[in-house]
């Protein structure tokens, strides 16, 4: 392979960039494009696509948000050989959630390629499915390097006619311990593919990977803008996973909203939630990858004719939609990167209008959250859950405006009194009562005002610095090598489950961290951060805390994880005595 790779300049003003129809993709790819609302090309579509279906191995440098999952997907899509029933492409990325990202969109580009399939691999997901998918014939995979590596070993996943292999995020996956397995599956995979590999840096190790298995690759560089409309409110709640729902009900009663996008990452979620807004009397629908253009239109203007008011959507689904309504955005679920909140909230607060943001933040994202205040250089102010007393004074005052436009309606009034007076004299009751009366039979079985009880409570939050809740009192202590900052009893007695120790046979030898023990388990396991608590590194191997009551399943996934190339034959804790050093 070559020593120097060439550099190409990317640039990131929108007018300077040609059409999609320039760049050379296949009609049905740019069939779909105009299905999903696409465009122009981002900067770095619009300098990586012509390089890709020109057969160049590529390494762009671009934050994630910036659409270099199109600037790979859509030549892959274009050059797709149905009639080939085993893999032709491969994308390796760091985690489950962004496998599952890059799979749907693949998908929504293919959807008028007939016969084209993609498949996510992932841990957390049982073989079975992926198995069988892989018997009928996939065209393109996408998963996460350990369950990748699973595949190849069992033989369950043939690589041989691999035409293009992509590496997503490498950096991220580098940071996650990952890099000995990517390094195996590139050998793994036949000498004559085209690479692309995707940064947001370019540190020694993914240089190195870039000269060693890419040939003469063009560099493409991209600087992002990460700028947010003067115009928009920006805010935050912190809240539970559970409370989400109920939450952003209470927000929708005491906000004062025109239109509204809510932002959730999956499209099932999309409709799930749309759903559940329905139910609670909002007129609420989804758009996603999965709606057709002709629905995606038909709700598009209903939205902006005010017969919807509320547009549960993906990131994807959302792209290029510019309503006057939208007077909110909420992001449901936050974005993994910077440059998707920037294009969320730009769906408000355009042309002048003012638009408010609020955004969802579980006590785990704090980071994330800080991360994009500090890319877009604006605070994001913390917002309070709505008190019942904040919702009562919001019902009753809805509640007299009722009355109030009622009463403007002389004609229908008039009718009206001459049945209550009849009512009042012969059944000889206070016109008060008669009134209250009334407004029980409008109210319904759903009360009016809430009572205490209906109390919503923020979750709690830890300082990891201290030890201490952030409203002050005395927390648990915790053990600085605790992935989740809190002691393991503490997470398990919230959840409802106790911890366990777990032995795993990787160590400091290893050269491993808490963060690349935590990421290759979460991903293999389908475990979430707040499973694990105290992690404890040995010379030559580590002792996990996870839920004591792990199923068979997960047991068998987490046994095959490897980290740092090496199988981690996790196990519970016997109490057994360190292995004595190796001299290797």
């Amino acid at each position: 392979m070559t020593d120097t790779d060439s550099a190409q300049p990317a640039t990131d003003d929108a007018s300077a960039a040609p059409a999609f129809t320039d760049l050379g993709l296949s009609d049905a790819v740019l069939k779909a494009l105009k299905d999903v609302g696409y465009e122009t090309p981002s900067a770095i579509q619009a300098a990586t696509i012509p390089l890709l279906l020109e057969g160049r191995d590529v390494v762009g440098l671009a934050q994630t948000g910036t659409g270099k999952t199109a600037a790979f997907a859509l030549p892959i899509v274009s050059r797709l050989d149905i009639s080939q029933k085993t893999p032709q492409a491969l994308v390796l990325s760091p985690t489950r959630e962004l496998a599952l990202q890059v799979s749907e969109a693949f998908e929504s580009y293919m959807a008028h390629v007939r016969g084209a399939h993609v498949l996510p691999i992932y841990g957390g997901q049982g073989y079975g499915t992926q198995l069988s998918a892989l018997r009928r014939g996939v065209h393109v995979v996408v998963g996460t390097p350990g369950r990748i590596m699973d595949h190849l070993e069992k033989g369950t996943l043939d690589l041989s006619e691999l035409k293009y292999l992509v590496l997503d995020e490498a950096d991220e996956m580098l940071k996650m311990g990952f890099a000995e397995d990517v390094e195996t599956i590139l050998a793994e995979t036949p000498d004559e593919k085209q690479v692309a590999l995707f940064s947001a840096t370019m540190p020694a190790q993914i240089r190195r990977i870039s000269k060693t298995y890419l040939h003469d690759p063009q560099e493409v560089t991209v600087k992002t803008k990460t700028t947010t409309s003067a115009n928009t409110t920006q805010r935050y709640l912190v809240v539970s996973y559970p409370q989400k729902v109920d939450a952003l009900t209470r927000i929708l009663e005491v906000e004062n909203f025109d239109g509204m996008i809510v932002f959730v990452r999956t499209k099932n979620e999309t409709e799930t939630l749309a759903e559940k807004l329905r139910a609670r009397g909002y007129t609420a629908a989804a758009i996603n990858g999965d709606v057709p253009q002709a629905q995606r239109e038909r709700t598009v203007e209903q939205l902006k004719a005010a017969k919807l008011d509320i547009l549960v959507a993906t990131d994807v689904a959302a792209r290029g939609l510019d309503v006057e309504r939208i007077s909110h955005v909420v992001n449901y679920d936050l974005p993994i990167d910077t440059e998707s909140y920037v294009h969320r909230i730009g769906r408000t607060g355009r042309a002048g209008r003012s638009g408010a943001a609020i955004s969802f933040v579980t006590p785990r994202e704090r980071r994330m959250l800080g991360t994009i205040e500090k890319a877009t250089r604006q605070p994001i102010t913390q917002m309070q859950l709505p008190t019942v007393d904040d919702i009562n004074s919001t019902r009753l005052t809805r509640f007299d405006d009722a009355i109030t436009t009622a009463l403007e309606q002389e004609g229908r009034i008039s009718a009206f009194r001459d049945i209550i007076a009849h009512y009042v004299e012969h059944h000889d009751v206070p016109e008060t009562d008669v009134a209250a009366a009334l407004a029980v039979v409008a109210q319904g079985d759903e009360p009016l005002l809430l009572s205490p009880e209906d109390v919503l409570r923020p979750p709690v939050e830890r300082d990891d610095r201290r030890g201490r809740d952030r409203d002050g009192g005395r927390g648990d202590r915790f053990d600085r090598s605790d992935a989740s900052g809190r002691r393991g009893r503490d997470r398990g007695a919230r959840s409802g489950g106790a911890l366990a120790p777990y032995r795993i046979e990787v160590g400091k030898r290893q050269h491993v961290e808490p963060r690349q023990i935590v990421g290759a388990l979460a991903n293999e396991g389908g475990l979430s951060r707040d499973d694990f608590g105290a992690i404890k590194i040995f010379p030559d191997f580590s002792i996990v805390e996870l839920p004591a009551e792990l199923g068979a399943d997960t047991l068998r996934r987490l046994e095959s994880t490897r980290i740092s190339g090496r199988l981690i034959e996790l196990a519970p804790d016997q109490g057994r005595k360190p292995r004595r050093p190796r001299r290797d």
